[in-house]
């Protein structure tokens, strides 16, 4: 399927995720698969594959896919089916990732691949994450017209989120390394679950990264997402070392991650580990998926998940899926509103190079 202009512009008018029409349940078009080596992966005996790319280390045996459904060995070289070939494509504000310490009130040209190493229960959008690339409709849109979009739809960013960038790699790094190149710099909206030396590679072509922390326990990791803890939280010290901009978001789950002692546990570990000035985003659930039955995240939850966060010492904590105005950028010295939101309108009213108008402060950031 070809980009014509046409269906570029039908593309951006669709809804918030962006979402190309899927086929009925059983009434999916066979379609043919392009596929392109894969990265991160060694070669076994017997046209096995061992996939080197996210911790759940597949071994995969000729014909068979990994646990993303977007990886497969042919005849023992391994493959992604999922290049160049989006589900997903829209405009976004950046602050709906949300990042809001990076370019506050650019646009980003965001897209997403089908798949995911992750099955989070809670999952908004899961009708593409949880699809394999060959049950989705897409579009032809390779790293170099990726760039020319962003250009002519008049975005400074290019993000990959919506499902798990994870899973197609080796777009993203491509669009990234060429973003890097034109003045076009990438963006990652991920899980985190990824090994430590692609994640070291990403972060050598991206602006930024924003991981969603599901939680703070080993057992909602396991139970809730089918991953672990612990990778994530190495790739949050990864990033950071590497010095790319780095935000977390945290949406609070009514009675399975949002007790105030594992808020306080992981707000302390956030804070001693990645430093004070990495933003914190407490997102509001919303019943979807899998956890229908699950009411929607009291604000009384969120506001008192931030009042802990500030007391840990993390001096950037911000409230999200609800009006608040926990949502806007203060000066940690002089308490004056920087950047005021409104969902995802911005207005500035005391940042200026990244310095506090008011008190001279310096703000952590990318502000150009």
């Amino acid at each position: 399927m070809t980009l014509s202009r046409r269906s570029f512009a039908r593309l951006l008018a669709c809804s918030s995720a962006a979402l190309l029409p899927l086929p009925a349940r059983g009434q999916a078009k066979a379609r043919k698969l392009r596929a392109r080596e894969a990265a991160y992966y060694d070669k076994l005996g017997g046209n096995r594959v061992a996939c080197r790319l996210c911790p759940h280390q597949c071994r995969v045996a000729d014909r068979g896919r990994g646990l993303c459904n977007v990886r497969e060995n042919r005849g023992g070289t391994y493959h992604t089916l999922v290049y160049g070939q989006p589900c997903s494509v829209h405009v976004d504000p950046i602050e709906k990732k949300p990042l809001f310490h990076y370019l506050p009130g650019s646009q980003a040209f965001s897209l997403a691949t089908a798949g995911c190493n992750f099955t989070c229960r809670f999952c908004q959008n899961w009708e593409i994450s949880q699809r394999r690339p060959e049950d989705v409709e897409t579009i032809d849109l390779m790293p170099e017209a990726v760039i020319r979009q962003a250009r002519s739809n008049r975005c400074q960013v290019v993000a990959h989120t919506y499902g798990e960038p994870v899973v197609f790699y080796e777009y993203m790094r491509d669009c990234a390394a060429l973003g890097r190149e034109r003045g076009v710099p990438n963006v990652m909206i991920s899980n985190g679950f990824i090994e430590k030396q692609p994640m070291r590679e990403l972060c050598r072509h991206l602006g930024a990264v924003k991981i969603d922390l599901k939680a703070f326990t080993k057992a909602f990791y396991i139970e809730q997402c089918g991953g672990e803890l612990k990778p994530v939280l190495d790739t949050l010290l990864t990033v950071r070392a590497e010095k790319t901009w780095l935000e977390v978001v945290v949406l609070l789950i009514p009675g399975l991650n949002d007790s105030p002692r594992e808020i306080e546990g992981m707000c302390r570990w956030l804070a001693r580990e990645l430093g004070p000035d990495v933003p914190l985003h407490f997102s509001r659930f919303a019943p979807t998926y899998m956890l229908k039955n699950v009411p929607p995240t009291p604000p009384a939850t969120l506001h008192g998940a931030r009042s802990i966060a500030l007391d840990a010492g993390i001096r950037f904590c911000y409230v999200g899926n609800l009006l608040s105005d926990a949502e806007h950028t203060y000066c940690p010295s002089c308490g004056k509103v920087l950047l005021r939101r409104l969902m995802y309108s911005l207005e500035n009213e005391g940042l200026k190079d990244g310095i506090c108008r008011f008190c001279k402060t310096p703000i952590p950031g990318v502000f150009a």
